[in-house]
């Protein structure tokens, strides 16, 4: 009878060592489990590293930290963000010198060089609505077609900025119009800079 009593105590306390040692394992696997943990990039620093890889990261961060929640950390949507956000710039910037080239009393040849300012602006515009076109259709067998041509309108839309830039320098504008044409159009071909490199880093 008192052998059974040890045997069933002994046994109680084998069971309590036994619970105990699991309990520790348990917690030691939550604890393993939480400290190694892989670490995911927060959107606001994924932008953050890739505005590093274009020429002016500052703007880029300015201009694309407010969508981090919908960027996450997605090449393609980063870019894509990025475009939007020059297309708009550009639109405006549009806007901008048709205004003056109506309000303003122009010499014939400012008129000419802003003329000429606004054609190559609608080029870039144009050329910018068309690769946000075609960045929205990027899956498929298609893929490398569309990044060629998305990468081409975009250089020829930074190309058409630079112009516009030279005609109002290299022509006798008014100087309050060049620097507020200048002031546009520097921020315009800056964001396209950024939106070219962000989908140069697409792969």
């Amino acid at each position: 009878m008192a052998s059974s009593a040890v045997s069933k105590q002994s046994y109680c306390h084998s069971l309590a060592i036994l619970s105990t040692t699991l309990a520790f394992f348990c917690v030691a696997k939550t604890c393993l489990a939480e400290n190694f943990k892989p670490q995911v990039e927060s959107g606001d620093d994924f932008i953050k590293t890739s505005c590093g890889v274009t020429r002016y990261p500052d703007l880029c961060y300015e201009k694309l930290s407010a969508y981090a929640d919908t960027i996450q950390d997605n090449p393609t949507q980063l870019a894509n963000v990025s475009l939007s956000e020059t297309l708009k710039n550009a639109e405006s910037t549009l806007i901008m010198v048709q205004k003056l080239l109506k309000k303003r009393k122009l010499r014939p040849r400012e008129a000419d060089a802003i003329k000429e300012c606004v054609e190559t602006m609608k080029d870039s515009v144009d050329e910018l609505q068309k690769s946000m076109l075609a960045m929205s259709d990027l899956e498929g067998p298609d893929f490398d077609m569309e990044m060629s041509n998305i990468q081409t309108w975009v250089s020829a839309a930074l190309t058409d900025e630079d112009t516009c830039m030279d005609d109002s320098e290299e022509n006798s504008i008014d100087g309050k119009v060049k620097d507020t044409i200048r002031s546009y159009i520097v921020t315009v071909a800056q964001l396209t800079s950024i939106a070219l490199a962000l989908i140069n880093s697409i792969h």
